[in-house]
């Protein structure tokens, strides 16, 4: 399953990217019961599974029988199949070497209930200037100070590893802890190197962190309190601290060396080490394309029954964006908490000179910008470009460029990747470029390091530009820190959508700032040490939910995992974040679930919900019917409360949601079960039907849960994938 690799760990302008599979590898589920649901073993709320029970001894060994028999079975009847991993906490389930063997065979087997090919996942790219976004600072006052935050929670990052060298991470003041893996890469702040792939011991990998991308989500998770920063030579004007900053951190390293990829096996393989290390969350910011038959349906099964054992899974919604249907996998499973990005106000900004006027720009990933840059502009306009400048976009797709030779390339943002258009100013002979974009914002364009040096200007700077064709402009080589406060709280134009296919559910869950994120880099990434860089993606959106649930699962370390998610999801700001392409104010929950995290808003929580959302499915506009679910309402707040649950935002005409049983007093710790009910009238529209369910504690609105409903076919049509737009 491909997706954003780790060598474009910010915006990219593309398209679904198509789903990948390893065709040599596949995961097999057995019959029996993993440890985290059968009912001998499944630990009771808030606990986590007793590896050292005899019960849970005794059902460990009989699915290793289990799975013992299937390699019986194998060895006589596919010989060349070989058992490489096995997995019984998540899933019953074991990983195999086909070597040629069709899955049909597999499926054959006694006890099998389901095999699939193995997917290929990606890390999906890449503080705050002000962690006040997400209410971060209120919540540290909530629960004792910074130094307090996710004290005593551990969070593993399956990524790509973590530099402990790096000030983040700093044992100084933590308390000495065995120690597990590679130690070499561990400390007492950092208690858990291990490293996973099929190639490891060939290649010689081990757990450094030899991209970078682990090391920044794990900044963005738990660095220190008020580090200070330094990034590309330029002072930070704040000394970043992650959300959960007292917190510890296992590096399980899925993506080692320079292995910009990683197998189903190897992911699942991770989680359930990180279960068994004692792990309470888990930050997983990597995903890849749906595709039937290639580790989705097994890695939200391990997802979803890792939540129910105990330990919430935050997981990116990936960077397919913008577009319905773009959510990768596992951000799909029901019980992940899926991050959607939105964009942080702050730059590191250079300036094009241009007539005597400075020109704010963002460096890309191409070429290296290492001293300034003067040349004539040469603004390369297409008839049939839908940029809303008429420039080209110098896609593969686009009329062929001019002779750019020793100019400075001025083009479009939209439609096609921007290494693509690098690629192509590049050979047409420029010796840099200016990328307009189609909106008045700022970001990092993501790039592979190749090619001329590029950088992004915003629509109305570069319609200033454009009037200055052939005029010998300067690109400066300075950095300089800039806040753009107009800039923050907008969905991140790359951030995908939901909803989920097949089941239809509302993905994102919760939105948090992933949009240039200020995190920490190994320290063989820059020139001097300690390293720090902005990056962009989901991927840098999902340490912030990960971190918001250490700093709630410290605060009330007796509520299961459902309930931590539910603090971080049901209690989220609305009415904050601006659609990436209009900028206007929106709700529409398959963009941004239920709005925008608030840490201090989740540690006061006082109700959990499950679900978090409720989805209806799809129903025919034709006659018209009704679709009933249930949620199950508990109260988390320690006394007796007085609960109403009402339907707010109803739509205007096509489908009525209502609630029964929707007001009740409970006692503390105490559920009650409400059924919601979607009805279409007939001849309703075929789309998207969508409203709020409001859960008020004591009259007080506390908690809200987003509905939603798809009537007809078509694009609306469950399955169906509507392209994105191109605009990123």
């Amino acid at each position: 399953m491909a997706a954003t690799s780790a060598a474009q760990p910010t915006a990219s302008d593309q398209g679904q990217s198509a789903p990948a599979v390893d065709d040599s590898y596949a995961l097999v589920r057995l019959a029996g019961e993993p440890l985290a649901t059968n009912p001998r073993t499944a630990p009771d709320k808030g606990k986590k599974i007793g590896f050292a029970n005899r019960a849970v001894k005794a059902e460990r060994d009989r699915i290793r029988a289990e799975q013992a028999a299937f390699k019986d079975w194998l060895r006589t009847n596919a010989p060349r199949a070989r058992v490489t991993k096995q997995f019984d906490v998540a899933v019953n389930a074991v990983g195999v070497q086909l070597n040629g063997t069709p899955l049909s065979t597999l499926r054959s087997a006694p006890g099998v209930t389901h095999a699939e090919l193995q997917g290929v996942f990606t890390p999906l790219a890449h503080e705050d200037p002000d962690l006040a976004l997400v209410d971060v600072p209120e919540a540290w006052a909530a629960v004792g100070g910074a130094s307090e935050a996710g004290r005593g929670v551990k969070v593993a990052i399956i990524d790509s590893g973590i530099d402990v060298t790096h000030p983040c991470f700093s044992d100084a003041g933590y308390p000495a802890v065995r120690q597990l893996g590679d130690t070499k890469y561990t400390n007492n702040k950092v208690i858990v190197s291990r490293v996973y792939g099929n190639k490891i011991a060939k290649n010689g990998f081990d757990g450094e962190d030899l991209n970078g991308h682990g090391t920044h989500v794990a900044g963005t998770v738990a660095c220190n309190v008020h580090t200070d920063a330094v990034a590309d030579g330029t002072e930070i004007p704040y000394d970043p601290s992650g959300v959960a900053p007292a917190a510890t951190l296992g590096s399980y390293n899925v993506f080692p060396g320079t292995a910009g990829s990683a197998r189903s096996e190897d992911i699942l393989e991770a989680m359930q080490d990180a279960y068994v290390d004692g792990f309470d969350v888990a930050n997983m910011s990597l995903g890849g394309a749906r595709n039937d038959g290639g580790g989705a349906f097994l890695l939200d099964n391990a997802v979803d029954n890792l939540d129910r054992a105990n330990m919430v899974v935050a997981v990116a919604a990936g960077n397919e964006g913008p577009g319905y249907w773009t959510v990768h996998y596992p951000g799909a499973a029901p019980r992940a908490l899926t991050a959607g990005a939105s964009t942080v106000g702050h730059a590191l900004v250079n300036t094009v000179s241009v007539a005597g006027t400075d020109y704010d720009v963002v460096v890309g990933e191409f070429g290296k910008l290492s001293a300034d840059i003067t040349a004539p502009l040469a603004v390369v306009k297409d008839a049939s470009s839908p940029h809303p400048l008429g420039l080209s976009l110098a896609c593969n797709s686009s009329a062929a460029l001019p002779d750019l030779t020793g100019k400075i390339a001025v083009i479009g943002r939209m439609s096609c990747t921007f290494q693509e258009k690098i690629n192509n100013v590049t050979k047409a002979g420029a010796v840099a470029a200016i990328v307009v974009n189609h909106l008045d914002g700022l970001l990092t364009m993501a790039g592979d390091q190749t090619g001329a040096v590029a950088v992004l200007v915003t629509k109305t700077d570069g319609a200033a530009i454009m009037a200055h064709d052939g005029t010998s402009a300067t690109i400066n080589a300075n950095k300089v820190y800039q806040s753009i406060p107009e800039a923050t709280n907008r969905m991140a134009s790359f951030s995908s959508q939901g909803p989920t296919h097949g089941d239809l559910l509302i993905k994102p869950d919760v939105v948090a700032p992933g949009a240039d994120v200020l995190s920490a880099q190994p320290a063989w990434a820059c020139e001097t040490a300690p390293c720090w860089a902005i990056f962009g993606g989901t991927s840098m959106a999902t340490p912030h939910l990960a971190g918001i649930a250490a700093v709630v699962r410290g605060a009330h370390p007796s509520w299961s995992a459902a309930e931590v998610r539910s603090a971080v999801v049901n209690t989220a700001q609305q009415s904050v974040l601006r659609d990436s392409a209009t900028n206007e104010v929106t709700n529409d929950a398959l963009k941004v679930g239920a709005g925008l995290a608030d840490t201090d808003a989740a540690v006061a929580s006082k109700v959990a919900l499950d679900p978090v959302s409720l989805s209806f499915g799809a129903i025919s506009g034709g006659s018209g019917r009704s679709v009933t679910k249930s949620l199950v309402v508990t109260n988390t707040s320690g006394a007796s409360v007085s609960v109403s649950v009402a339907v707010a935002n109803n739509p205007a005409s096509g489908v009525t949601y209502s609630v029964s049983g929707g007001q009740v007093t409970l006692a503390a710790g105490a559920s009650t079960t409400m059924t919601v009910t979607a009805t279409s009238t007939k001849g309703a529209a075929d789309g998207f039907y969508q409203a709020q369910l409001d859960v008020s504690v004591g009259g007080s609105v506390a908690s809200h849960a987003m509905l939603f409903t798809v009537v007809g076919s078509g694009v609306a049509a469950p399955g169906q994938h509507q392209t994105p737009p191109g605009l990123s």
